[in-house]
């Protein structure tokens, strides 16, 4: 027989308790402890495959681990050339990114190659998804679709068609059986995602699970839902705007510093095989406070432009307003700027924004970031032809990057003719011939360079 046992369980962290506690001691969160009833059955479940003896490491075979081709450019390079069998990955996303789109879209891909797939959606019905299918323009291919949320009859479907690919949308509306708690509560999450990852290791299935996310950004339900998944997939860019990135911060097959750039459009995502190009197209020339910068994002550098206005503030405290990089950074480079070059920032209203939607994270487009607030204030225009890159200290000197031959290089492919870049990474430089690479060592001598009069 089965009983019932009650305990508390913090939604944040997954602490659990025998008694509610208004704080929870795991994460010190307040009012995040809810009452859950369990199932305690009186058997346990068979472990399921064959049992293997410990053996030493120099005897395990060491074999490449087969990949499946989704033909989605982008999105094998971010899974680290394309997807493993029986691999557990996580995509996460902000409500209406394009979650559910593009993994339709993978699921078509697959299915046109012969793979079998099965979708499970918790959020539509099988029609939605055909109307949806249908927006996208494509010819359906044999793609078995359910709508449901339990995990048991979802299990029997998997047994019935025994899929090379399964698509779970979304996790949080999954719910076990055994576990009398809500769906999407800690409880629900975790045990729903064991069994899948038993299911997908047992029968070699790669299967996607779609997260919901919090207001912060973060995946919803415990910290450990990461830790049980192979990889972790964000969906990040705006939903107004028409490029989205695909960035990796989990991958147990590939790399975590690889993103793949999509755009929105009406019959739904297209890959972006040059996004420098892109975020570029529309760059204005002439204009005080633009500044374009090459950004490396996994292996791939990026060209975008990075603006700047600076204007007389109205009120007591000037405001600085940052879109696509660090808020505090922004801060720190007009400090730097007031004492090392004395400009009297400290009565103007600073606003840098990347254009294109674009997160920039790397210490390498601190100079632009300068160069771009410097020519604002003094309103004379930088040069249309220049790219500038490297990393500022508080003295106000110019620091080495990473793979700055890659960075040049693609300055070079899209018609730059100058390159700023710290007087360090010009030893032993190998750049292209008709592009001119000018070194510094602070920045004053980045300013004199690049911006006019």
């Amino acid at each position: 027989m089965s009983k019932y046992k009650t305990k508390y369980a913090c939604q944040e962290c997954g602490y659990e308790s025998p008694k509610w506690m208004g704080k929870c001691p795991g994460c010190s969160s307040w009012n995040t402890m809810v009452e859950e009833m369990t199932v305690k059955s009186a058997h346990r479940r068979e472990g399921s495959g064959q049992r293997q003896a410990a053996m030493p490491l120099t005897e395990v075979a060491s074999e490449e681990e087969p990949r499946m081709d989704t033909t989605i450019g982008e999105l094998n390079r971010v899974l680290g050339g394309g997807l493993v069998p029986g691999s557990l990955i996580l995509v996460g996303g902000d409500p209406g990114i394009g979650k559910s789109t593009l993994l339709l879209q993978t699921s078509f891909a697959l299915a046109h190659q012969g793979a079998k797939v099965l979708y499970v959606s918790g959020e539509e019905s099988a029609k939605q998804i055909k109307l949806r299918a249908d927006r996208l323009g494509t010819n359906t291919p044999p793609l078995f679709v359910l709508a449901e949320n339990d995990l048991d009859l979802i299990e029997q479907h998997i047994n019935q068609v025994d899929p090379h690919v399964l698509i779970i949308d979304s996790i949080q509306t999954v719910f076990h059986p055994a576990v009398q708690s809500a769906a999407g509560s800690v409880a629900q999450v975790r045990e729903a995602t064991a069994q899948l990852m038993r299911i997908a290791k047992g029968k070699g299935i790669a299967t996607f699970i779609v997260g919901h996310v919090t207001k912060e950004g973060s995946i919803a339900g415990p910290r450990m839902l990461e830790h049980m998944v192979d990889a972790v997939l964000y969906f990040e860019g705006e939903r107004h705007n028409t490029f989205r990135i695909l960035r990796a911060v989990k991958n147990r097959f590939g790399s975590t510093n690889e993103i793949g750039i999509f755009e929105m459009k009406d019959r739904g995502l297209k890959e972006v095989a040059n996004p420098s190009e892109i975020f570029l197209a529309e760059r204005p020339f002439g204009v005080a406070g633009s500044t374009v910068v090459a950004s490396m994002e996994g292996t791939r550098p990026v060209l975008v432009e990075l603006q700047a206005l600076v204007a007389p503030t109205s009120f007591v405290t000037p405001r600085r307003m940052a879109t696509g990089v660090d808020h505090q950074r922004v801060a720190m480079i007009m400090a730097v700027l007031e004492k090392r070059m004395g400009m009297m920032l400290q009565n103007q209203d600073a606003y840098v924004n990347v254009a294109g939607g674009v997160r920039l994270d790397e210490p390498a487009v601190d100079l632009a970031i300068a160069v771009s607030i410097a020519s604002s204030f003094r309103d004379h225009a930088t040069n249309p032809h220049d790219v500038v890159i490297g990393e500022i200290g508080l003295t106000g000197e110019v620091r080495g990057v990473s793979r700055i031959e890659q960075r040049v290089r693609e300055a070079h492919k899209l018609g730059f003719k100058r390159v700023i870049i710290p007087e360090k990474n010009i030893r032993g430089l190998d750049a292209p011939d008709d592009i001119q690479v000018i070194g510094v060592s602070n920045i004053g001598e980045a300013l004199n360079e690049v911006i006019r009069g």
